[in-house]
């Protein structure tokens, strides 16, 4: 049994809400104190981990339980923190339905797969936000990668951890699936 001072409910709820109680919670707390979140979204996983890097409170780990997924996050004293920041670099997504023609263009995907077999932007490539940091080298450095998600909260997270590994031509579509009106693909069809 994990000891928590605090515990979210985000059951039932999709990015980017998970992440959103997180950082609410987070900042009830004193440093050192451990957060528990649960929350029924397989993508919170990935997210609530990347979150946590991203702003140097420490990740400690998810249990499964009965279809819940339970995050434990430590507070991190202010020396340890560092502020949230979004990633520079974001196009719409009408500008990247401009580009989905262009030679030099590569779609990555960072949704869970359930979403993506769903629908999907043509001819994007599939890796999950909890995947990507052991997926890196099917990424073309050569071209420019437009990172996408539901909302554009994974894809600023991916975004950030690419740049971070040397990939230059890096943007973050915002805001991502939830308003796409371009062209889909799907695996269901």
């Amino acid at each position: 049994m994990i000891k928590v001072d605090m515990t979210v409910d985000a059951k039932g709820l999709s990015c980017p809400m998970p992440i959103v109680r997180t950082k609410k919670a987070i900042n009830e707390l004193e440093p050192g104190q451990v957060l528990e979140v649960q929350a029924t979204d397989k993508g919170s996983k990935a997210d609530i981990k990347a979150w946590a890097e991203s702003t140097g409170h420490q990740y400690l780990g998810t249990i499964e339980e009965d279809g819940v997924l339970k995050h434990y996050i430590r507070k991190s004293t202010e020396n340890e923190t560092r502020s949230e920041t979004a990633f520079p670099h974001v196009v719409s997504n009408e500008e990247l339905q401009e580009k989905l023609h262009d030679p030099e263009t590569f779609v990555l995907d960072v949704r869970e797969p359930a979403e993506y077999a769903f629908g999907h932007i043509p001819g994007a490539v599939s890796i999950p936000l909890g995947e990507l940091d052991r997926r890196m080298e099917e990424l073309p450095k050569d071209k420019t990668i437009y990172v996408v998600c539901r909302t554009g909260t994974r894809s600023d997270l991916a975004a950030q951890k690419l740049a971070e590994q040397g990939f230059e031509h890096v943007r973050n579509v915002v805001p991502g699936m939830s308003q796409w009106n371009g062209p889909l693909d799907s695996a269901q069809s």
